[in-house]
C-alpha cells in the first residue's frame, strides 16, 4: 500500500470573488466553450501563470540549463499549437487563456466538426465516444496537440454518418417541392329560385292548372 497524500488543490481560485467585470467575462467564456463550471477556467488561468511565471525566470537564465529549458518550454506550447514556429519567450507572455481553451479536446471536437455544439461534444467525450491517436479519452480539458488524431471510437454509433445526431437539414439543401396544381371541383349547381325558375318549369304548372280546372 503507497502513502496516502491529501490531493493538491490544482488551482487557485479569484482573490476577490465579486469582481463584476471578471464574472462577465467568465460567463462568457463559460458559455462559448460550453464549460460545466468556472472552475475550468480557474484550472486554466493557473496553468497559464505557472508557464509565464516560468518564462519570466527563463528570460534572466542564460545558462546552459537555462537555453535547454527555453526550448523544451517553447517547443511544448508549439506542439500545443499556441505558439507557431520561431516564436520567443517574450511571445510566451501574450498567450491568452482563450488560446488554451480553444485547445481543449472539447472545443477541438466541435472546431473539427465532429461533433455539432459544445454540449454535444462533451456527452460524446463523456460516454466514450471519441478517441485520440485510437484511445478513448474521456477528458474533455484534455489539451489536444497538433499531431494527435481525433475521430469517433469503431464501436461508437456516430461512426453512421446517417446518425440523427449528426444530420443536419440545412434550408439551403432542402429541395423545393413542386406544387401541382389540381383541376378545382365543379360547384353544385344551386337550386333556381322562384325568380329564377326556367321557363319549362312554369309552363308545365299552366298546363297543371287548366286540366284540374
Amino acid at each position: 500500500m503507497g502513502i496516502v497524500r491529501k490531493p493538491r488543490k490544482k488551482y487557485s481560485g479569484p482573490s476577490h470573488p465579486w469582481e463584476g467585470e471578471r464574472i462577465e467575462e467568465e460567463r462568457i467564456l463559460t458559455k462559448e466553450y460550453g464549460l460545466k463550471n468556472k472552475k475550468e477556467i480557474w484550472k486554466l488561468t493557473s496553468k497559464l501563470s505557472a508557464i509565464k511565471k516560468q518564462a519570466k525566470r527563463l528570460v534572466a537564465d542564460t545558462s546552459d540549463q537555462g537555453v535547454k529549458e527555453q526550448e523544451l518550454l517553447i517547443k511544448r506550447l508549439i506542439s500545443l499549437g499556441i505558439l507557431t514556429e520561431g516564436a520567443s519567450l517574450d511571445d510566451i507572455l501574450e498567450i491568452s487563456v482563450k488560446q488554451l481553451l480553444a485547445r481543449r479536446l472539447q472545443s477541438m471536437i466541435l472546431t473539427q466538426g465532429i461533433a455539432r455544439t459544445s454540449k454535444q461534444a462533451r456527452q460524446m467525450i463523456a460516454h466514450g465516444h471519441i478517441t485520440v491517436n485510437a484511445n478513448k479519452t474521456n477528458i474533455p480539458s484534455y489539451l489536444v496537440k497538433t499531431s494527435d488524431d481525433l475521430a469517433y471510437a469503431p464501436s461508437s454509433p456516430f461512426t453512421d454518418n446517417e446518425h440523427p445526431e449528426l444530420v443536419i437539414v440545412k434550408k439551403e439543401d432542402l429541395k423545393k417541392v413542386d406544387v401541382v396544381e389540381l383541376p378545382l371541383k365543379e360547384k353544385p349547381k344551386e337550386t333556381p329560385t322562384k325568380t329564377e325558375a326556367p321557363k319549362e318549369v312554369a309552363e308545365v304548372k299552366e298546363e297543371i292548372k287548366e286540366v284540374t280546372e
